[in-house]
């Protein structure tokens, strides 16, 4: 009689461990100032939760948000591209994940400004905040609270 260990090891290779987001999503590329500490937190916050992050250090974080297609109204210290996605600022890793499994219309996610306890913000008892999903015509719609 055969064993069925071989096939019974190869199914539970297939079914046991779904696709990373770094798989699926692709490389998240960050775009920072070197001067910036809170980008790099929030770069820990996404290798964390299971993102592939590369970082390029730039000196005009602005051009790059620019050249992006993001609107200056919704910037914040980082940008960052994931597939065909931008993401401005401070999105908690989750807001990623979901938008990158909806994949809506839209140029990409936005947390304006540096709010408190966002991630790589983070202090305790700050107020809410908002995650913005922005469409390619710069219009914005809450997509997340905080």
């Amino acid at each position: 009689m055969k064993s069925r260990l071989p096939a019974f090891l190869l199914l539970t290779a297939l079914f046991s461990a779904p696709p990373s987001w770094a798989e699926t999503g692709g490389t998240l590329e960050v775009y920072k100032s070197p001067y910036c500490g809170c980008c790099g937190k929030w770069v820990d916050h996404m290798r964390a939760n299971g993102f592939k992050v590369s970082v390029h250090e730039i000196e005009n974080v602005p051009a790059k948000r620019q050249q992006l297609g993001m609107p200056d109204a919704l910037g914040s210290c980082h940008s960052a591209r994931i597939g065909n996605y931008v993401i401005e600022g401070h999105v908690p890793a989750a807001d990623i994940k979901r938008l990158l499994k909806e994949k809506p219309k839209a140029l990409g996610l936005a947390v304006p400004g540096m709010p408190a306890g966002s991630p790589g913000m983070d202090i305790p008892n700050s107020p809410p905040y908002s995650t913005l999903l922005v469409r390619s015509d710069g219009s914005t719609r809450n997509f997340a609270t905080h």
